[in-house]
């Protein structure tokens, strides 16, 4: 059975992000400044990431990736962090289900090094937001590790959510 673009990634894509809510919604909400290291994102700064890369994929799918004006900043609550990424990634699994293969296959300028600019597929760009997201949400199961906070199953078991 031949599997197209779109259907593979929406298969993933809703995996990962159910997973991704369900790390999220296990942090204390009460502590969006905590940070490992000093070098480290806070929180609340971890959490809102995945909510700016949902907006890229959404702007690849609409050609309308634009750097000059930053990215948007975090709310002021890590609810409402969670909140935001829980709407856009609906709006995202929408855009995708409905867009067409010339949106899939446009290309966009993107960051492809230091100093250095090249064309991506947005379909390219949806996917390296997704794979992106995945290694964030990796470093944020570290921030429930250390908050005392339950760490669910992720791709396993997880000595919190044993599979027996």
């Amino acid at each position: 059975m031949q599997v197209d673009a779109r259907t593979q990634y929406l298969d993933l894509y809703r995996r990962e992000t159910a997973t991704t809510l369900k790390v999220l919604r296990e942090f204390d909400a009460t502590k969006p400044h905590f940070k490992p290291a000093e070098k480290s994102n806070t929180a609340l700064n971890l959490a809102w990431t995945f909510n700016v890369e949902q907006g890229l994929v959404l702007m690849a799918l609409n050609n309308a990736v634009d750097f000059t004006k930053g990215f948007p900043p975090a709310p002021a609550t890590f609810g409402e962090a969670v909140a935001a990424y829980e709407a856009s990634s609906k709006a995202v699994d929408e855009a995708m289900s409905s867009a067409t293969d010339a949106q899939l296959a446009q290309e966009i300028d993107m960051p492809t090094g230091k100093n250095q600019m090249g064309k991506m597929r947005a379909i390219d760009i949806a996917w390296m937001m997704l794979l992106d997201s995945v290694h964030h949400r990796g470093q944020f199961s570290v921030y429930l590790r250390m908050n005392e906070c339950r760490v669910p199953s992720i791709y396993g078991p997880s000595l919190d959510e044993p599979w027996r």
